[in-house]
């Protein structure tokens, strides 16, 4: 099985489900434009399972496919609260795949298809990822709050009367953590009088305080979400596809909003605090090799699996058959247009894994700001 998980060919086979099924999902959401005026709830609801069919086959990738674990250090009292409210996610931003062990406790609490982000404003330029959150309202930020802030408080606010329990998930740092950010980042925090962090970059606080300043009343909790990953483990996306099983554990606290400030001032001071917090849990695992609190292991639903052999069912049944009668035919003009179509296929593919990458996604952003600080 480990031989068949490596093989090119298979890895291409499941990249063109991935990507083809994603095209025919976003053609579907850009139909559903229409209802938007007249019955913005159905527009939603409809949306929210679509982007389901496609975030569910990466979260396949991850609990069926790698086998990867997803464990949980909480209190039984938070996971009594998993997917039964609007909430605020705090992810730590380290790995290449940390968004998708988010998304695999979203898809095991049922709020996979409703998640939502703070994202890049390039992200919408991406197909797949960036034109499906455009149809499920995800805001994107240039940034800069001059450009930014008319279109984050109009897209935060527009959630409000979202019909179906969502998770919106915040990068606070603003950027993936990389040696240069970190040191940068923490010359800022001793310019500013404020403690240095030794696993995460100085977070800002704009982008979280504007995000309660809109959406209390809506959200009704805050979860800090710190990962990591066993025995020092650095996952990446490439290796997820060829198989590679990784350990994922992460701590889980739950904030009620009303215990959260409601100054920006004071809220951002909150934030502050919450990364020291989060600093020393990770100085905890890096030490004991677990976190504070009870493991909790969320079960597979097998709805990732049933979606994607669904999509490979009705994808790959027409592209195997019209290989074989290509081959068959000896067009050497239909054979060289065959491989072409799979060269292109395989080049996209490639260019979504690398959007994850930790090399290319390292942006100047966060060296940037630190250094106007600095």
């Amino acid at each position: 099985m480990s031989a068949l998980k490596q093989n090119f060919l298979v890895q291409l086979l499941l990249g063109l489900v991935f990507v083809t099924s994603g095209f025919l999902i976003n053609l579907l959401q850009f139909c559903t434009l229409p209802l938007w005026p007249i019955r913005k709830q159905l527009y939603r609801r409809i949306n929210t399972r679509l982007a389901y069919s496609i975030w569910s086959q990466l979260v396949m990738f991850v609990e069926w496919w790698s086998g990867t674990e997803c464990t949980l250090y909480t209190e039984p009292s938070v996971v009594e609260h998993l997917g039964k409210e609007h909430a605020v996610i705090i992810l730590n931003h380290n790995y290449e795949i940390d968004f998708m062990c988010g998304w695999t406790i979203a898809e095991r609490y049922g709020v996979l298809g409703s998640s939502k982000v703070l994202a890049k404003h390039e992200l919408l330029k991406v197909p797949l990822v960036g034109w499906t959150w455009y149809f499920l309202e995800v805001v994107f930020c240039k940034r800069k709050w001059e450009d930014d802030r008319e279109a984050v408080l109009s897209g935060l606010t527009g959630l409000r009367d979202y019909p179906e329990f969502f998770w919106l998930l915040l990068y606070c740092e603003g950027t993936r953590f990389t040696e240069e950010k970190h040191q940068l980042s923490m010359k800022v925090a001793d310019s500013k009088g404020l403690p240095r962090l030794k696993h995460h970059l100085l977070p800002r606080t704009k982008g979280f305080t504007t995000t309660l300043q809109c959406l209390r009343g809506t959200v009704t909790a805050v979860y800090d979400v710190t990962l990591s990953f066993r025995d020092q483990q650095i996952p990446s996306m490439l290796d997820l596809i060829k198989g590679r099983k990784y350990y994922a554990d992460m701590s889980l606290r739950r904030f009620p909003v009303e215990d959260i400030p409601v100054a920006e001032k004071e809220c951002a001071a909150w934030l502050h605090k919450l990364y020291q917090e989060k600093d020393e849990l990770q100085e905890v695992y890096s030490k004991t090799g677990r976190f504070p609190g009870d493991p909790v292991v969320p079960p597979r639903r097998p709805w990732t699996l049933l979606n994607f052999l669904m999509w490979a069912g009705l994808l790959l049944s027409p592209v195997i058959q019209l290989a074989v009668g290509i081959i068959v035919s000896g067009s050497p003009l239909l054979i060289f247009s065959f491989l072409l179509i799979f060269l292109i296929a395989s080049i996209a593919m490639k260019r979504l894994i690398s959007i994850s990458e930790v090399k290319k996604t390292g942006s100047s952003y966060g060296v940037q700001d630190c250094k106007k600080h600095s």
